[in-house]
């Protein structure tokens, strides 16, 4: 049913569908209902504003932005906010429509949102970051709001960020008890010990109890594994010292400007001071340079795409030289690299479980906020650990669910699509998007469609 493609579709929103519909097949009762799919993938609300901004030089600047909201039908809209060139409706479409996935995999109470603008975040300086993302604010509106769509922090946006909007949604709703807003704070305005670090968390909880469960025979744990992270944002450079405190051995890291490769061992403290005093990681000391995505090439054990979309595609997957791929960002790869990937016999972790850490921290700063509380870092560490674990071994269980009963859903595929009877066997991203969109759908069907 699916063959690699050489010549990729690309569009983020496009391959968010094509995942959906590879899953589709192996969620019980969904073709039952003739336009649920469709009432599930469709986003819900689509909001593109106009943002005049003063600049410092006294012109004014015009950006474009988005806030989608995917979905409501298991709680208020979830997701981050990010500042970059490529934010487009298609792109932000298809990060809300993951973070939908996401946060019924790891059973939290949302649905999937996302914004972004359309922006080089780096060739702003702090005036006009905040003019711009105080505009955005007052664009939004109500579209926003503690129980309707609550924003977080995304590529180049953080804390400070989330502050302005907090501010500005305050001077909008003032006496209203606006702190659940948003998430990504300041510890001073609400925000929650551990979110910071929380999505590279994640991730490390996720492959490790993966590696415990046996996902790769011959790797039982992340100790003495060599690691190799593309991207050095926030998400990678806490990944890298959480793997090289477990006693893994970073080979490769690489930022927008390049990567760097030591087969015996990267220090990601040292690398990381490298990279403050210098804005990138090139030129870094007893490593040998390479491209920025060259590093996903390296041979290692665990390969850790946390940068952007389309990293992995058809045109690289074949040289990947890893055990594992552990996604830190949201659709580092295709759906063509993942036909590739698997029979390679490389096992990916997708992004709706291996990178939720952060939304699964949001959303107990949202409750910490809801119910005036603030919990300890011992509390919200082990909360997370238990989210993850528990996701993970449902997804590896209900593969194995799917593998036993897969000549059952083979013959009920071929007695439907005579043209093209061929059902693949369901990777660790079908799997997940089984039990995300299973969940979505039970929901739906509880609540009904009205009117």
């Amino acid at each position: 049913m699916h063959t690699v493609d050489r010549v990729e579709d690309l569009n983020p929103h496009r391959i968010a569908r094509q995942q959906f519909d590879r899953s589709a097949p192996f969620v019980d009762d969904l073709a039952d209902w003739e336009g649920l799919s469709d009432f599930l993938f469709e986003p819900e609300h689509i909001l593109e504003v106009a943002l005049p901004v003063l600049m410092d030089n006294r012109s004014v600047k015009m950006f474009t932005g988005y806030r989608v909201l995917h979905s409501s039908i298991r709680g208020p809209g979830k997701g981050g906010i990010r500042f970059y060139p490529t934010a487009g409706k298609e792109e932000v479409m298809a990060l809300a429509t993951w973070m939908t996935w996401k946060c019924a995999l790891l059973d939290i109470p949302f649905g999937g949102a996302k914004g972004g603008i359309a922006v080089d975040a780096r060739a702003l300086s702090r005036r006009e970051k905040e003019h711009l993302t105080r505009r955005y604010t007052v664009a939004l509106g109500d579209t926003i709001g503690p129980f309707t769509d609550v924003p977080a922090p995304d590529v180049y946006t953080d804390a400070q960020t989330m502050a302005w909007i907090f501010d500005t949604y305050q001077m909008m709703h003032p006496g209203q008890g606006n702190l659940p807003v948003v998430t990504g704070k300041p510890l001073e305005l609400g925000g929650s010990v551990g979110r910071d670090a929380a999505t590279a968390q994640g991730l490390f909880h996720v492959t490790e109890r993966f590696l415990e469960l046996g996902g790769v025979p011959d790797l039982s744990e992340i100790r003495g594994a060599r690691v190799s992270i593309q991207g050095f944002g926030n998400a990678g450079r806490h990944a890298a010292r959480l793997f090289h405190e477990a006693g893994a051995t970073i080979v490769g890291l690489s930022d927008s400007r390049g990567g760097i490769y030591n087969p015996d061992g990267l220090t990601p403290d040292s690398v990381g001071r490298h990279k403050d005093e210098t804005g990138t990681l090139a030129g870094f000391s007893g490593a040998e340079t390479l491209g920025f995505q060259d590093v996903l090439e390296v041979p290692c054990d665990i390969l850790v795409p946390a940068a952007v979309e389309n990293m992995i595609t058809t045109e690289n997957a074949e040289r990947i030289d890893a055990k594992l791929v552990a996604e830190a960002a949201n659709g580092p790869t295709t759906p063509g690299a993942d036909d590739i990937l698997c029979g390679q016999g490389i096992h990916v972790l997708p992004d709706i479980l291996a990178n939720a850490g952060g939304v699964v921290v949001s959303y107990f700063e949202w409750a910490q906020n809801l119910s005036n509380q603030q919990w300890d870092e011992a509390e919200v560490a082990e909360k997370l650990r238990k989210k993850m674990y528990r996701a993970t071994d449902l997804v590896v269980a209900r593969r194995a669910e799917l593998l036993e009963s897969l000549p059952t859903y083979r013959e009920r595929w071929a007695a439907d699509h005579a043209a093209d009877p061929t059902l693949p066997e369901p990777d660790y991203r079908m799997t997940a998007l089984t039990v995300a969109v299973k969940r979505c759908q039970a929901a739906a069907l509880q609540r009904g469609i009205w009117p």
